[in-house]
């Protein structure tokens, strides 16, 4: 087994939070899967001043109208499991306060051994953007890149001093440290985010549309590390949001990850082919409750195994 599995955690509205979070967490435990994720979307516009991704005319899908808070979510399954990383793909970074969010993830680390992965990205709602307050949209890249300096500072050691554009921090003790180094990874679609990718971050975190497109983009970010001499190698986690159905998909249109357990693995393996570290199946938003969400997870990480994924 050389990919690495990991598994979304239940966010949305058809989850008993409370219940449901703890118990998938420790199923996906046992089952062997090595890491548990979160996403955020603050809230959900209506009407919506844009369609989804900023795409005209695109409407939100429904699930987005209630997702639990992605930390708390954390924190949740943090306390229900003692080996699998906790990650987020990704934290909207721009809407939350720098040093705060620097913080809350360091105390996470503490408490569950050093186990946090912070995927981070700029997001696209103007919605959301305004409701957080911190910084107009167009300031999103520029909030991104203090954030990240705020938490190198925050999580290495005191005393912190730090002098930005949200951020003042003449010269204190912040603790509790992370228990190691945090890993950051951005989800990097441009030319720009890519550059702060391969200059200031650990790790990728792309989307899964198509085994050929990944294996061009990693391609391309590799080539944009060696240009910009990084030396140290690049993180990956992949992330795939399948359409599961209990019945094949026949259609001749059938899109990655979308039908069966059986077909969810054939993209599973073709994706594994392009050498990423680590793949995360959302698998929530198929699934009517807990109970099947475990169900379907456990049928795809032993199917995935057995087809040397």
């Amino acid at each position: 087994m050389t990919t690495r599995l990991g598994l979304s955690l239940p966010q949305l509205r058809q989850y008993s939070l409370g219940t449901d979070v703890p118990d998938v967490a420790r199923t996906a435990e046992q089952l062997g899967y090595d890491s548990l994720w979160v996403f955020e979307r603050a809230l959900f516009p209506e009407p919506a001043t844009q369609g989804l991704y900023g795409m005209t005319g695109v409407p939100w899908p429904d699930e987005y109208r209630g997702v639990a808070d992605p930390l708390i979510t954390l924190t949740l399954a943090a306390a229900a499991t003692e080996r699998v990383r906790l990650g987020s793909s990704v934290l909207v970074a721009p809407l939350h306060v720098p040093f705060q969010l620097a913080k809350s993830l360091a105390t996470l680390d503490a408490a569950s051994g050093g186990r946090v992965v912070a995927g981070l990205g700029t997001g696209w709602s103007l919605d959301e953007y305004a409701a957080a307050g911190i910084q107009p949209f167009e300031e999103r890249g520029k909030v991104l890149d203090e954030l990240i300096e705020v938490c190198r500072a925050v999580w290495g050691p005191d005393p912190v001093r730090y002098d930005g554009q949200l951020t003042k921090i003449a010269s204190a003790v912040v603790g509790p440290k992370p228990a190691r180094p945090i890993p950051i990874l951005l989800a990097a679609n441009t030319g720009r985010a890519r550059r702060r990718l391969v200059d200031h971050a650990d790790g990728w975190l792309p989307v899964g549309m198509g085994a050929e497109q990944l294996a061009a983009q990693w391609r391309e970010l590799q080539d944009l590390a060696a240009e910009r001499g990084r030396r140290e190698p690049i993180q990956t986690v992949l992330r795939v949001n399948p359409t599961y159905t209990p019945k094949a998909y026949d259609g001749s249109d059938r899109r990655p990850f979308q039908g069966s357990v059986d077909q969810i693995v054939e993209d599973l393996v073709a994706h594994a082919e392009v050498g990423l570290e680590e793949i995360l199946i959302d698998l929530q938003s198929s699934a009517r409750d807990a109970r099947e969400l475990k169900d379907i997870a456990a049928e795809v990480y032993e199917k995935a195994r057995a087809a040397g994924v």
